[in-house]
Formats: structure tokens, sequence, C-alpha cells
């Protein structure tokens, strides 16, 4: 599937404007946007039950979005939970650690986190759970594992990880850091939220205890993901009610899911299986379509990083070659606001955003928060007239 293919699968795109802000939410694919529209004409709000036939539908379209998504994450189905989004089941996750640590346990929140995969962690103060940070050494942001073995001891329960930082671009090597935590005795929570669209999670080579995504920013309704190793799945304490069993999955998954929005990450993941060339969906399909979206998005990351490095008056914010990062690129243009400079490019019909993007930790770093930066991020259907329209903008008065 070529760029000119692939984009008309995206209605918004047809619009005329360009669109860089895939970090907050990715565009659907016609596939997904039929998939919801025929979910509500057939079922309206059916729920899921075993005493009629709508019903029992319902019941196999949720499972069905947990075996996809097991897929996309190289999981198996009874480990992966859905939500309304990542922050909540955090949330809840949050809730079980409670109930097993307190005085004298520690966590560790890396240095470039969303707060999605902070606050929840943040909490556990509140029961005595003291929290440090494994900051990023500036100018660049990358994390070093010399300052996190400063901070592992013996106490240490948990770290919290980004797999890519949502404001920065930073890419962080996964396998890395769970190794080094797995061997102080610790486990590791994943945010995959900012890295999954660029590069799919794989959860058996990444080594992590818990793995986050969203599938908003991977083309998909929004709806948020969570996968828990089967060793703690069955011994995690999250509040449930009363009659799931312990361990079971469905327990994390508090209320009515959104059989809609399901059924449009179905079509999503149909949409991928077809970029990756294949004719039903496996884990291979997925793989061939990650890397094919790496192919695409490689060109247009260089024109773009390459483009305001070199642009008058910007200051580029992470590391300044494609090394360690991925397709997003925080910047200011000197003398001017980022909510500013996003509203100038706005009306130039050219999409970023602006301010500090939940990324409080990173910011504060280096300074930047709360104001923050301007943010521009690409997706596998980003051209590079895209990012020549951006960096026009920026050069006009």
């Amino acid at each position: 599937m070529n760029l000119d293919t692939l984009r008309a699968h995206f209605p918004p795109l047809a619009s005329g404007r360009a669109y860089l802000d895939n970090a907050a939410g990715g565009l659907l694919p016609l596939r997904a946007i039929a998939a919801v529209t025929d979910h509500l004409m057939r079922y309206g709000a059916t729920n899921a039950t075993p005493g009629h036939a709508p019903g029992r539908e319902m019941l196999a379209l949720k499972g069905q979005a947990r075996e996809g998504t097991a897929l996309f994450l190289n999981a198996n189905p009874e480990d992966v939970a859905l939500g309304p989004s990542t922050t909540a089941l955090t949330f809840r996750l949050a809730a079980a650690f409670a109930r097993l640590w307190g005085p004298g346990d520690e966590v560790i929140l890396s240095g470039l986190e969303h707060e999605a995969n902070a606050s929840p962690w943040r909490e556990l103060a509140q029961v005595g759970v003291t929290v440090r940070v494994w900051h990023a050494r500036l100018p660049e942001m990358h994390l070093h594992p010399d300052d996190l073995a400063a901070l592992l001891s013996p106490r240490t329960r948990l770290v919290a990880v980004t797999a890519a930082s949502n404001a920065l671009g930073v890419r962080v090597d996964i396998p890395a850091v769970t190794a080094q935590v797995r061997a102080a005795g610790a486990w590791t929570v994943v945010d995959a939220v900012h890295a999954a669209p660029h590069a799919f999670p794989d959860v058996q080579a990444w080594g992590a205890d818990f793995v986050a995504f969203s599938p908003y920013k991977v083309w998909g309704p929004h709806l948020g993901a969570l996968w828990v190793a089967p060793q703690h799945r069955t011994r995690l304490p999250w509040p449930r009610l009363s009659f799931v069993p312990p361990g079971d999955i469905t327990g994390i998954e508090y209320g009515t899911p959104q059989f809609e929005l399901l059924a449009g990450w179905l079509g999503t993941l149909d949409y991928l299986r077809e970029l990756g060339g294949h004719g039903t969906l496996t884990r291979p399909a997925l793989e061939a379509a990650s890397a094919r979206i790496a192919e695409l998005e490689r060109p247009v990351t260089e024109q773009l990083l390459s483009g305001l490095l070199n642009a008058p008056g910007v200051t580029v914010y992470g590391p300044h070659t494609g090394q360690g990062r991925i397709g997003t690129v925080a910047f200011r243009v000197e003398g001017e606001a980022p909510e500013l400079t996003a509203a100038r490019l706005s009306a130039a019909g050219v999409d970023v955003a602006a301010g500090h993007f939940y990324a409080v930790q990173p910011l504060k770093d280096l300074g930047l928060y709360p104001q923050g930066v301007v943010r521009a991020s690409i997706a596998h259907y980003t051209s590079q007239e895209d990012v020549e329209r951006l960096l026009e903008g920026l050069l006009r008065d």
C-alpha cells in the first residue's frame, strides 16, 4: 500500500489541512469508522448477556477485541484488559499496589513520564511508599542506567518508565531497563502509549511486568489497554466486583464496555492487517505493518527534525539526531509563546499542539513548565508536503 492509497483511508486528510498532532490522537481509517457505525445501527446500546442472541454477540465481540489486542501486544488474551483510557487502568492498578506496599517500600518514576504513568504511582505516597525520580540527563533528555542504579535498592518495588516521551520524542531502550530492574528484584510498568504507533509493542521481548497503551493513538477509537504479566495477574488484589474470580482480568475492567468502540478497534486492526500485506489478522501481519510504518515514517522524521534544527530562531528540545527518537519534535520559536505559534500555524492550515501535554517532570527539568512547547508529531500517513508546510509556516511573519 503506497502513501496515496493509505492516506485515502483517512477522511480528515481530505480537508487539505496538515495534521501534525498525532501524539494527541490518531485519525481513524474508514474501516474503523464503518465498524462503529455498523455496530450502532445493528445493536444500539445492547449489553453483553447470555440470555439472547444479540447479547451473546456482544460477549463474542468483547472476546474478539481482547484477542486482537493481545496480537497487537504479542500477549495472551487472558492477560489483556480494555478500558476507557490508559489513565483509568493505571489508577486501578495502583489501587492493587496500595494493598501490597506501605512504609519502607519505594517506587521510581522516570523523568520522561506522562502523568498517566506517574500520578497513579505518586498516589502510593498516601500509604507510606517513598517515591523517587530517575531524572533524564540534560540537554538531550536521555535516561542513563547509572542514574537508575543509584536509585535502585532492596526496597524498590516498581519502576515506571515510558517507551517514548510523548512531549520530546525520546525513545527508551525498554529491554535494557527491564533487565536492570529485574536484576534488582523489582517490577517494571511501561507506558507504551506514545511509542505504540511507531513500533508495535512486544511484551515478550520487552520483559516488563505491566505494559499500557491507548488504541486511540494507534488509529482506533478512544480506548485504553493494559497487559499484566500472568504471574502477577493471579495475585494482584485490585478492587473488583464480588462475583469476579481472583486473577480474572475482567476484574479490572469496571463497568460496561464501550462495545461500539471495541468494534471500531477491530476495524483498525483489520486496516493494519491489510497494511502489512496479509490476508488474516496474525502477529506476523501486525509485525509487517509495524515495519511498513517505520519505513514510511523514516524520511518524514528526518525531514521534520532537520528542518526545525535549521529553521532560524527555532530551538529544538531533546535529541538533535534521529538516533534515540521517534517522529515527535518539541520546539519553541524565539520571542513567541508556544500557543501563539500553534495558533499562527493552524490559521495557515497546519495543526500542531502547544502546552505541556501532561509531561510535567521532563518539562520542569527543562525549565519549560507550565507554558510548555510547540509539538509536531507525525504518523505513517504524514507526507513530506505536510512537513514542508509546517516549515514554510514558521518562516512567515
